[in-house]
């Protein structure tokens, strides 16, 4: 099947390329993008012209920042084609919920992506928690901005979400992994004094789970989840790509390259049975904690 990928950035060089390249189900036939291409795939500058130019691409992967998303995903679908998104799945809720509907009205495919529920350790880890009663959790997401995001001033507007762009990750996990679905007790959450979006952020959930997400994190980066049950305690490390039950090490990994290849494996099987994937429920706690949390001024940040 031919795919079109838009928005030639970091996370769509770093993963997106190279997970199509593999694919047995999918022909990276054209890209679009201000100024990046990819050798040997036709280039566009705008999504319109590549759309009117090869009906015969049948679905469009959209990689643009979350705020500019929304009028490239209504122009896939009006265009006909199944759409696929990088986290988080839109700016607002609202607007997801719009594409969702578009796409069921027209009998296409949509697939909101949540890379890290591929990493290795997470199916085991949803099947171990199951009828499991969850005493307390903690999660820990702590990484460099400069590191993974240098110089995209856009991250840290308004939309961008700030540290919740990989908390919500973890956040991913979370919701997949606990047999009962948690909600958003509280949020402090840390702005600096010349951005919109929280370069830090705490959190209180149900169940007794907390997180500790943070932006400025240099040397070895932090991507853990510790659940506490009353039959044992499993940890995820790695983002997800390694889990420990009762400190014994049952598999894990050190790349999250396998996760973007699952991502678009799954794309292939929703196309062929005309089913889509929308599930929302990581960016709903990420809606709460900007809705309810508390805000507290920090330092100016410069890249």
């Amino acid at each position: 099947m031919k795919i079109a990928l838009v928005g030639i950035g970091k996370i769509a060089l770093d993963q997106h390329v190279p997970a199509l390249a593999a694919s047995p189900d999918w022909d990276l036939t054209a890209t679009v993008s201000r100024s990046v291409q990819v050798p040997g795939v036709l280039a566009f500058h705008d999504i319109d012209t590549m759309l009117a130019a090869h009906p015969e691409i049948c679905a469009i992967s959209l990689c643009l920042p979350p705020v500019p998303r929304f009028a490239a995903a209504v122009a896939v679908l009006r265009a006909g084609r199944h759409l696929m998104l990088e986290k988080p799945p839109g700016a607002t809720l609202s607007e997801v919920h719009v594409l969702r509907d578009m796409a069921a009205a027209q009998g296409l495919t949509i697939f909101a992506t949540w890379h890290s529920r591929m990493a290795q350790g997470v199916a085991a880890a949803r099947d171990w928690l199951a009828g499991r009663t969850i005493r307390e959790g903690r999660i820990t997401w702590r990484e460099d901005i400069r590191k993974w995001h240098p110089g995209q001033d856009w991250i840290l507007d308004a939309g961008g979400m700030g540290v919740f762009d990989p908390g919500i990750n973890a956040l991913s996990i979370l919701t997949a992994i606990l047999p009962e679905p948690v909600h958003l007790q509280g949020a402090d959450l840390d702005v600096p004094a010349n951005r919109q979006a929280p370069i830090a952020a705490r959190l209180q959930l149900s169940q007794g789970i907390t997180a500790d997400l943070d932006f400025r994190q240099q040397g070895p980066q932090t991507w853990d989840i510790r659940i506490v049950t009353d039959d044992g305690t499993l940890v995820l490390r790695n983002g997800g790509n390694i889990l420990q039950i009762d400190d014994r090490p049952v598999t894990g990994g050190d790349s999250i390259m396998q996760e973007y290849p699952a991502l678009y494996d799954r794309m292939a099987r929703l196309v062929r049975q005309g089913a889509s994937d929308v599930d929302l429920a990581p960016m709903v706690l990420v809606a709460d904690a900007f809705t309810s949390g508390r805000r507290h001024a920090v330092d100016p940040f410069e890249f």
